[in-house]
């Protein structure tokens, strides 16, 4: 499957063919395109509304779990007080991203996860 084009990279072709035909005037303005499309990917972002929300429900997650015991994904939806009326599906990515982050450690036993503490 090929690579598709960014914009930036389209402007940069545009802006290399104009300089080689040397309209000085086109360069400036893909140069000013670029500059946009460099800015727009470099802006600052808030967090989306469900973002702020998995962050709060991670922390309690956190907050709730105990030091050295193993917890399945289906024990902590059911058990947990901040994941009452989450899926499964949800929880689950919950807790793999706090493990991406380093904060839970997976043991797996007979193809079964076990989240704990780290």
């Amino acid at each position: 499957m090929d690579k598709k084009m960014t914009i930036r990279e389209g402007f940069e072709r545009a802006k290399a063919m104009y300089e080689q035909i040397g309209d000085a005037e086109m360069v400036a303005f893909f140069e000013a395109r670029i500059e946009q499309a460099m800015k727009k990917n470099s802006a600052e972002r808030k967090p989306t509304a469900k973002q702020v929300e998995n962050a709060s429900i991670k922390d309690a997650i956190l907050a709730w779990m105990n030091e050295n015991v193993l917890y399945t994904c289906a024990e902590v939806t059911k058990v947990c007080p901040a994941c009452e009326g989450l899926s499964v599906n949800r929880v689950s990515a919950l807790l793999t991203q706090l493990k991406n982050d380093g904060l839970l450690i997976v043991t797996e036993d007979k193809r079964k996860h076990f989240y704990s503490l780290a």
